[in-house]
């Protein structure tokens, strides 16, 4: 599992494949002294037996969303939700796994992508008594 969170943080910070948003570059929000890092790729991006090894479909037509929640330079323990919307506005939810090793925390969830469009996702942390919410647009883009 380790190159799997390896893997998770180089795409966290480095993934071109999807167009990035184009308001912001960064892919992080700070909510007092907690931050949040996120990122969404195309599952093709996944070895196959990093895939398997984080149970998650590896398909042209899946992408993959990590988020990772930060105190103090340390992994924090959160509660992660959300969904995606198309621009019909059909709403898919995420359903997010927690994915724990050597000292990373990070949450991963999959949703569909059937054709090139822009997407708008709705990220909910819950740390404690407090909600923080991002909102970002992707354009997406099915593998090859």
């Amino acid at each position: 599992m380790g190159r799997l969170a390896l893997f998770v943080l180089t795409a966290c910070l480095s993934v071109t494949a999807m167009a990035a948003d184009a308001i912001k570059g960064e892919r992080q929000e700070t909510f007092g002294d907690t931050t949040v890092h996120y990122n969404t790729f195309n599952s093709t991006y996944l070895t196959p037996d990093i895939a398997k090894a984080a149970e998650l479909i590896r398909s042209k037509n899946q992408g993959v969303i990590n988020v990772s929640v930060i105190k103090d330079g340390k992994p924090l323990v959160a509660s992660v939700s959300g969904s995606v919307k198309d621009l019909t506005s059909q709403t898919v939810p995420l359903n997010f796994k927690q994915i724990t090793e050597q000292g990373a925390i990070y949450y991963i969830a999959q949703y569909p992508v059937d054709q090139q469009e822009i997407r708008t996702f709705e990220i909910k942390v819950q740390n404690g008594d407090k909600i923080n919410t991002i909102n970002f647009n992707q354009e997406l883009f099915p593998g090859e």
